[in-house]
Formats: C-alpha cells, sequence, structure tokens
C-alpha cells in the first residue's frame, strides 16, 4: 500500500515513524518546507512540494496533517482522486466545502478516518463499555477539562507561529483542543451546544482564544460542561460523569479510570498497561486506518462524526 503524508510537522513526523514502525516503506512525501524540524528523518523519501504531483505517485492512502485552515484543499483532490483518506482533526476550520469534501467521497468510494486519537485511550474505552453496561445508571452531568500551556507545546519553535495560534491557520483553543468535546459525544451520544464562550485572556500575543467554556445538553437529557485553555501550568486534562447509579472519571496524567458503583458501594479502577505510552493511541489509529481501508474494521471516528463536531463548534 503507497501512503502520501501531507505536511511534515510533529504530527506527520510522527505519522511517518508509525507506519515505518508497522513495516509500511511506500510512503511519499508532501510539503511546502516550512517545518521548523530537522529534515534528517526525512531523508530517502520521495518528496514533492506540489500537490498534483504528490497524487500522480497514485497513492492508496493520504494522512492529510498539514495546518487545519489547509486540510480541504488537500482532502478533495486527494478523494477525487479515490485515495482513502486519514484526516486529522479537526476536518478543517470551517463548514465551507464539506459538501464538496463528501461528494468526492460518495462519487469515488474513498474512506475516511477522522484523527481524534483520545477515542484510542484505554481508560476512555473502559468508561465507553462502562457506559455501554449501564454501570453507573442513566449518565446525568459530565465536566470535561483540558489546559494545557501553548508555549510548552512545542519548545523547538515560537508557538505565535504555531498553527494552533494563528486565526488564518485555523487556530484558537476550541477547535485545536475539540478532543474532549468529540469524546463526550462518542461516550455519550448526539449532543446540542446550547453556550459558549470565548476569550483570550492569558495575554499570548495571538489573534485567537486561549480559553473557552460549553455548554452541552445531549439527546438522552444529560447536560455537560467542557473547559479548555491554552495557559494551565501544569497541564491537566481529566473527565467526570455523574449517573443514576454512580460516578465514573479518567484522568490523562496516569491514564487511569475510575468507577464507583452505588449497588456496590466501592470504587473500582481500571489502569492501562505498564507499556502504554501516549504515542500507542496513534499506533492504534493508523491500525485502525489500515483496517478501514482493507474492509475489517469500521472507522472508529468517521467523517461523519468529524463533520457532526465542525457543525457543533462553528458558529
Amino acid at each position: 500500500m503507497r501512503f502520501l503524508i501531507a505536511g511534515l510537522g510533529s504530527i506527520g513526523r510522527r505519522h511517518l515513524r508509525n507506519l515505518l514502525a508497522l513495516g509500511e516503506r511506500d510512503i511519499v512525501l508532501y510539503r511546502t518546507g516550512r517545518s521548523t524540524l530537522p529534515d534528517d528523518e526525512l531523508q530517502g523519501f520521495v518528496t514533492e512540494t506540489d500537490l498534483t504531483a504528490a497524487l500522480n505517485h497514485k497513492p492508496d492512502a493520504v494522512i492529510v496533517a498539514n495546518p487545519t485552515a489547509y486540510h480541504l484543499d488537500v482532502a478533495i483532490p486527494a478523494a477525487e482522486a479515490g485515495c482513502h483518506l486519514l484526516i486529522e482533526k479537526p476536518i478543517s476550520h470551517t463548514l465551507d466545502r464539506i459538501d464538496q469534501l463528501q461528494a468526492a467521497v460518495q462519487r469515488t468510494g474513498a474512506k475516511v478516518l477522522v484523527g481524534y486519537q483520545f477515542r484510542y485511550h484505554p481508560g476512555l474505552m473502559a468508561i465507553h463499555q462502562w457506559l455501554q453496561e449501564g454501570r453507573i445508571g442513566k449518565p446525568l452531568y459530565a465536566h470535561a477539562h483540558w489546559g494545557e500551556y501553548l508555549p510548552d507545546w512545542h519548545p523547538w519553535e515560537d508557538y505565535r507561529g504555531s498553527y494552533a495560534a494563528r486565526a488564518d491557520q485555523g487556530g484558537g483553543v476550541t477547535i485545536t483542543l475539540s478532543h474532549p468535546i468529540d469524546y463526550l459525544r462518542w461516550l455519550l451520544g448526539e449532543v446540542e451546544l446550547r453556550w459558549h464562550w470565548a476569550a483570550e485572556l492569558g495575554n499570548l500575543e495571538m489573534d485567537v482564544e486561549d480559553t473557552a467554556e460549553l455548554w452541552l445538553e445531549f439527546a438522552t437529557g444529560a447536560v455537560g460542561s467542557v473547559h479548555l485553555d491554552y495557559l494551565q501550568r501544569p497541564p491537566d486534562h481529566h473527565l467526570l460523569i455523574l449517573g443514576t447509579g454512580g460516578t465514573c472519571g479518567w484522568d490523562n496524567k496516569d491514564g487511569i479510570s475510575r468507577l464507583f458503583e452505588v449497588s456496590s458501594n466501592e470504587w473500582k479502577s481500571f489502569n492501562p498497561s505498564p507499556r502504554f505510552e501516549r504515542n500507542q493511541m496513534f499506533l492504534d489509529e493508523l491500525h485502525n486506518f489500515i483496517g478501514v481501508i482493507e474492509g475489517t474494521q469500521e472507522a472508529k471516528c468517521s467523517l461523519e462524526d468529524g463533520i457532526a463536531l465542525l457543525k457543533l463548534v462553528m458558529p
């Protein structure tokens, strides 16, 4: 299978390394050369700076890992060429041209996976199973919190030039840290946004918001809140769900999920394997992508899921 990676920033490099770890060697690179990372690990790969030339290599699959605002510039032509797509989250920073992507996918039969990798976290998968089993009764309220200081994300570069900090590249904390919104929908079902507040509080010299609060209402009647920020030190990412028969939660710091059932009046814990590390989510995501292409697996996060998230947070 031939892969094309579009965008060779940190996430594109991660996908490259993971493809190699999975034994994939037929890889073409499409890049603009604006990455602030050294080029050493890219040596030896066919590299193109023009998308048409890159697609002329007839890749079977394209990994869209360039800045958010340019995702559809790659995804639509790739889908029109019949390539399967792994699109890094979010699909775009706007709903414009989403219909073109859908039409191209439908016309060519291209398969799509959206890169919300936290759906592959074993701790969150445990919570998903507990909820499916009704272990906390009927969910009533959920809260997700993710705060992480943006200047610490990529210490090798000036954060102000990164896509996360620039409106013209589709940045801003709401869309860049939209993982909790996605996994809440995965865990609790269809949802509507009732209230969204966002502002720049931290004087980080950006033209996007660094803090956001969202209030959600789920079709089941449950409600939820989400806090996102680019400011918190040390970082904190956790989830809490309250139900009629108990409580469950997860903390990204240690990966552990905890369950309290009223019926037993005790806490139980799920601990990921000691060998689990963050990159495993991305490896599992690639496994899923290959399985989707081969027809042996369903997409953990489908194109429809990615579009639903975008519609939820876009004004």
